[in-house]
């Protein structure tokens, strides 16, 4: 059995809050009172974030933990790409229902992370491999791709090994191969790791989001909604695949930059004004390298800029997705 991260120094906290309580009221008859004519039963609410139910589909000789929403929209679907020591749980539960409020969304836990078999892969390059066998065992012959911090990372990868699998892209929190800090991302996280243990909070909410009044509290209501899933959770992310996925991280920061000149797929690329873990100019840079890229910039936000704005990112993201 691999060792939960909570069980070392090293810990991410990743699902350190406890489970937000569900509280029911009770509606009792009052006495004297005439019995009323039963409701007829409610139609069976659609499932959200907090209530989809894990799948799992083999490809590769893998087992890939995977759950989607919004299969009854059509159209191509948007497949999630995770960041850093991230499981299904790890996304923003508005993100994701603001996405299949229109579109087919599909995320997965990459091999070896979560509920998924494997060893974890120690470069984008074979992550992305993953995720193209995954998409394919799935049926799809064409996804738009959200990556997310080092799922925007695999995502250039996919596009660059089999562009025709992609329609489009939302890349957030990322950056190029080869770009500023992002080998160093090791130390800024093992850094905010201690200041989370130190002061009892969640390292994200050092690592994603500004030391500002609006950042603080953007990040506290983050991490309460991560929550909103009180039953049948996915597994932890262990300390093995937060040391591969970090080594994949430095290796992508120390090679040579791809040439994104030949990604011609539209793009909407976004990031706030001051991530720390992968810091901001990566963003600008990454757009640049893009010939059809859009670019949204958040002030006073840092690397879950996204999150902390999502009643404005979902809708431009949605128009992005309908052009």
């Amino acid at each position: 059995m691999r060792p939960s991260l909570k069980s070392t120094a090293l810990k991410l906290a990743l699902a350190a809050l406890p489970l937000l309580p569900f509280t029911t009221a009770a509606h009792a008859q009052q006495p004297g009172a005439t019995m009323a004519t039963p409701m007829p039963a409610e139609p069976a609410k659609a499932d959200t974030w907090a209530t989809v139910p894990t799948q799992t589909l083999t490809a590769g000789g893998v087992d890939f933990a995977y759950r989607e929403l919004g299969q009854q929209h059509g159209g191509t679907p948007v497949v999630l790409l995770v960041h850093l020591a991230a499981v299904l749980d790890n996304w923003d539960p508005r993100i994701v229902d603001g996405l299949a409020a229109k579109h087919h969304v599909i995320a997965f836990d990459y091999r070896g992370v979560g509920a998924s078999s494997g060893s974890p892969w120690r470069s984008m390059e074979e992550m992305a491999d993953d995720a193209i066998a995954f998409i394919k065992a799935k049926g799809l012959a064409q996804v738009d791709l959200f990556g997310f911090s080092m799922g925007g990372m695999v995502a250039q990868e996919i596009v660059l090994k089999d562009p025709q699998l992609v329609r489009k892209m939302i890349l957030t929190g990322t950056g190029p191969a080869g770009g500023e800090g992002i080998s160093s991302v090791a130390g800024v996280t093992f850094y905010d790791i201690l200041r989370g243990l130190f002061t009892g909070q969640d390292p994200k909410q050092f690592l994603f989001f500004t030391r500002t009044p609006g950042g603080i509290e953007a990040g506290k209501a983050f991490l309460e909604r991560l929550q909103e899933r009180s039953q049948n959770r996915d597994t932890e992310v262990t300390v093995s695949a937060l040391f591969a996925q970090l080594e994949a991280l430095r290796t992508w920061g120390l090679k040579a930059p791809a040439d994104l000149s030949v990604v011609k797929h539209p793009v909407l690329v976004a990031n706030g004004d001051a991530d720390r873990m992968v810091p901001t100019p990566n963003t600008h840079d990454l757009a640049r390298r893009l010939p059809n890229s859009s670019l949204i910039i958040y002030p006073d936000s840092g690397h879950g800029a996204v999150f902390q704005f999502h009643a404005d990112f979902v809708p431009k993201a949605l128009d992005f997705l309908a052009r």
